[in-house]
């Protein structure tokens, strides 16, 4: 009983010693980290004011405002492990062993970011752009270090890891979507009439865009028809919406203007074998 009454007292006697010597730096860091995190916020916003104000990318404004914060706060957080009386030399030799013995545990993500950096920084699209890589489509909707947030018509946000990114094959329309169809008419029917309806629709269209301009002309010569082939392009945010209407005022001009749409044919022919 009396050993443990002294190891209590002990325990006691250590925490008082350490409320004693330490608390006034412990109260110093918090206030440190609390006034380390309002400056860098208050940072990251005039830096972004700034960059916005200069007209500057937006992706590349929100990275560089990033890194202007997260530079403020390491500030304060090696000011307030200075409270402690811990360098900071000790602290980064320690954190770089652990980065080079996780490196192989975290390759993945950091060929993300390495690649996400290449990306704010080069800048191969921007926020708004109409990108398709890796087998997806949509409207880039923001650039971050480790992924590329894109959405399509139907609103699905879609996550591409940057690392999928660089180095790939990106086909990059700005704010436009192309559109490609074709329309078969009948042999017999006139294509200087065709070609020029479906040129006007696309003209009087209010979704075409006009530049670049939409272009209409024969494709093929096919089986059954004249296969005319028309390219334009449109909004990637209303892609379907529009072309499904571009479709469907082609249809009725070319009906109105009597041109036939004809049905495929096939011509079979039965031989009578000989007794």
């Amino acid at each position: 009983m009396g050993e443990q009454i002294s190891a209590f007292q002990k325990l006691v006697n250590t925490a008082i010693e350490f409320i004693v010597n330490y608390s006034f730096q412990a109260l110093g860091a918090v206030i440190v980290l609390i006034a380390g995190s309002i400056l860098a916020g208050w940072v990251q916003r005039l830096v972004l004011k700034l960059l916005t104000k200069k007209k500057l990318d937006v992706t590349l404004a929100h990275f560089l405002a990033s890194s202007a914060r997260i530079s403020v706060f390491a500030i304060a957080a090696i000011i307030a492990l200075g409270k402690f009386g811990i360098t900071i030399a000790p602290f980064v030799a320690a954190l770089g062993a652990a980065a080079f013995g996780a490196t192989y545990a975290i390759q993945g993500p950091l060929s993300n970011y390495g690649a996400g950096l290449s990306i704010i920084l080069g800048r191969p699209f921007v926020v708004g752009d109409t990108i398709t890589v890796a087998g997806v489509s949509g409207v880039v909707v923001e650039v971050k270090l480790a992924a590329t947030l894109i959405t399509d018509e139907d609103g699905v946000r879609i996550t591409v890891p940057n690392k999928h990114i660089v180095g790939e094959i990106l086909y990059n329309s700005k704010t436009n979507k192309i559109v490609e169809s074709v329309i078969g008419i009948s042999y017999d029917s006139d294509t200087d009439v065709a070609i020029n309806t479906i040129q006007e629709i696309l003209l009087k269209h209010s979704e075409v865009v006009r530049t670049p301009l939409p272009h209409a002309g024969i494709q093929a010569f096919a089986e059954s028809s004249i296969n005319i082939g028309f390219r334009y392009w449109v909004p990637t945010a209303t892609y379907y919406k529009s072309s499904y209407a571009v479709n469907n005022a082609i249809f009725k001009a070319i009906t109105a203007a009597g041109i036939k749409i004809p049905f495929p044919q096939r011509e079979v022919r039965l031989v009578k074998e000989p007794v």
